[in-house]
């Protein structure tokens, strides 16, 4: 994604901003879980066909294996968040930033420490098969600290 001649922010990166600040205010102004699964699943209706298949699996899988995580929106697109808030789990649209392949990542609340170094996103270019499913089921509970 390449960056105004100004060394400033894409339009991309701005309207990303934008949507950030407004989940902060929502968040700050009380807004209800309910609120945020409807938002999710406004951020996936958005996306094109083939990358909503994967983002509505994706939001399946991570609400049968960690039902404790919380859907909302981050940055505009899908994310889950433990009970204090903090994002987990999160899929970017590859549509959304211009890049070659969606993401499914992980941050620093999610419990994937693996010795020295663990990878915290995936590459997801195209419909998830059932070992994908299952990777992902996995890597999901082990996040949001499921031990079985």
């Amino acid at each position: 994604m390449a960056h105004e001649e100004s060394g400033g922010f894409t339009e991309v990166e701005l309207a990303a901003i934008r949507e950030r600040a407004a989940e902060l205010r929502a968040e700050k102004g009380g807004k209800k879980a309910a609120a945020g699964l409807e938002d999710l699943l406004k951020s996936i209706r958005a996306m094109p066909e083939d990358q909503r298949a994967v983002a509505e699996r994706v939001h399946v899988i991570v609400s049968e294996a960690a039902p404790g995580l919380r859907p909302k929106t981050w940055y505009g697109q899908p994310a889950w968040t433990d009970a204090d808030g903090k994002v987990v789990v999160f899929f970017h649209s590859s549509a959304k930033y211009g890049t070659r392949y969606n993401s499914l990542g992980f941050e620093e609340a999610a419990r994937l420490d693996d010795g020295v170094m663990w990878p915290t996103s995936y590459a997801v270019t195209g419909p998830l098969g059932p070992a994908e499913q299952e990777q992902i089921a996995q890597l999901v509970r082990r996040a949001a600290g499921a031990t079985n």
